[in-house]
């Protein structure tokens, strides 16, 4: 069943988002993407006569409630990118007569699914000193009470419509075991999460070749899965940020102040090494941006990749690695972009990270499929004003992730079983 071919004339829709958005002191939106994202499928269901009941988290709250993390400040936004006047039910747990009373065209937003510990299937007020068994005890005890939460989440709707594809690869409450309560025929992803399936179904399993992944970000330690199953898929692997200088250091080059990790020097050379056995050919920065201070204003200079100056630490890479990985990316058909090549934040070094976003956008403008995805990458992208220039931008951080690492995903196995 898919969103496009069913009914919602009538039918209660229980539609999980991600509307899991940054917000400022004052409690205003400063980042709406998630919501806009998610607004074509709740304008369809609503256009059909369907009667909408939307639920989200919000952040991570410890207690039940906790007012910061309330779903209630988003509302105004939500009803006027809706186009009608969304009510709010103050408990997600106590909602039945409300969802209830819904008629054809109308809506209404849950309060913060992760108010309950249930949503999650984490106990919560373990004293740290808990023996084994206790431990095990509160973890059956709300495993239990997690089917009960989403049965009960699921008796508000008559079908399930699963468009958060930001937390399928949790096995929540709203986003994998609702599914069990509906039969096949009445739960589907949405709009939003269909493309973002289909979108790595493209880079991973239907490639075009050459297949070009570009890896940023600070530790090798925590893409080394991404990495590894990537290995076996890419023909080209730019590795780009702060873990490039755990490469340098482990192939012997002097990398000053830069970010390392020590303990992993052996795992760089690990992955160079498969890298090679695997005809994958795996580009490193041959020159770097270098700043006396972690600071926009610092010093600068430019110097060779292997021979940082100690007192020196690496930002952003040189001209000479951006045309080197320019070149690699705009032969490519399809492109994997996660992870800046520096820190952009910081105009002074923001000029490799643009250069790597301008290239796959030119890349795509000749007919390569670009795929970019996790939070630095899709802050980068638009930052630039580049995102409608690539194929697809995923709205998942860590679903993407994994997804990537080629982990089946709970929240799209639970619709598809």
């Amino acid at each position: 069943m898919t969103i496009e071919n069913y009914n919602f004339k009538g039918h209660r829709a229980f539609v999980r988002v991600d509307f899991n958005v940054p917000m400022d002191d004052d409690f205003n939106i400063t980042d709406d993407t998630r919501i806009r994202a998610a607004m074509p499928t709740l304008r369809h269901i609503i256009a059909q006569g369907g009667r909408l009941i939307i639920a989200s988290h919000m952040g991570r709250p410890k207690k039940n409630p906790d007012p910061k993390y309330s779903l209630k400040y988003i509302l105004p936004r939500v009803s006027e990118l809706l186009g009608v006047e969304v009510k709010f039910a103050d408990d997600c747990n106590k909602a039945d007569e409300l969802c209830a009373s819904l008629k054809d065209g109308e809506a209404v937003l849950l309060e913060n699914l992760r108010f309950y510990a249930e949503e999650e299937g984490k106990p919560r007020g373990l004293a740290e000193d808990a023996s084994d068994d206790e431990k095990a005890a509160a973890k059956k005890a709300i495993k239990a009470a997690q089917k009960e939460f989403a049965k009960h989440l699921a008796s508000y709707a008559d079908c399930y419509v699963n468009d958060a594809f930001g937390t399928a690869h949790r096995k929540h409450a709203s986003t994998a075991v609702i599914a069990d309560s509906f039969d096949k025929d009445n739960k589907m992803f949405g709009f939003l999460m269909d493309k973002e399936v289909k979108a790595v179904e493209t880079v991973m399993s239907k490639t075009v070749r050459p297949f070009t992944a570009i890896m940023g970000g600070s530790k090798v330690s925590t893409k080394i899965d991404i990495i590894e199953n990537l290995l076996t898929k890419v023909d080209n692997l730019i590795i780009g940020g702060a873990m490039t200088y755990t490469f340098i250091k482990a192939q012997g080059g002097m990398i000053g102040n830069s970010l390392c990790e020590e303990d992993k020097l052996d795992l760089a050379i690990d992955i160079m090494k498969k890298a090679e056995q695997n005809n994958v050919k795996l580009y490193l920065a041959v020159d770097n941006v270098i700043a006396d201070k972690f600071d926009n204003d610092a010093h600068r200079q430019t110097v060779e990749i292997h021979n940082i100056p100690s007192g020196w630490l690496g930002m952003d890479i040189g001209e000479m690695s951006e045309r080197i990985f320019a070149d690699v990316i705009k032969k490519s058909k399809t492109i994997l972009w996660n992870g800046p090549a520096g820190v952009f934040e910081m105009e002074n070094f923001a000029h490799g990270s643009k250069a790597i976003a301008q290239a796959i956008a030119d890349a795509t403008a000749m007919g390569a499929y670009s795929l970019v995805g996790g939070g630095d990458s899709v802050a980068c992208i638009n930052k630039f004003g580049l995102a409608d220039k690539v194929s697809y931008v995923s709205t998942g951080g860590g679903a993407l992730l994994e997804a990537i690492e080629g982990k089946v995903l709970p929240g799209i196995a639970a619709i598809n079983e």
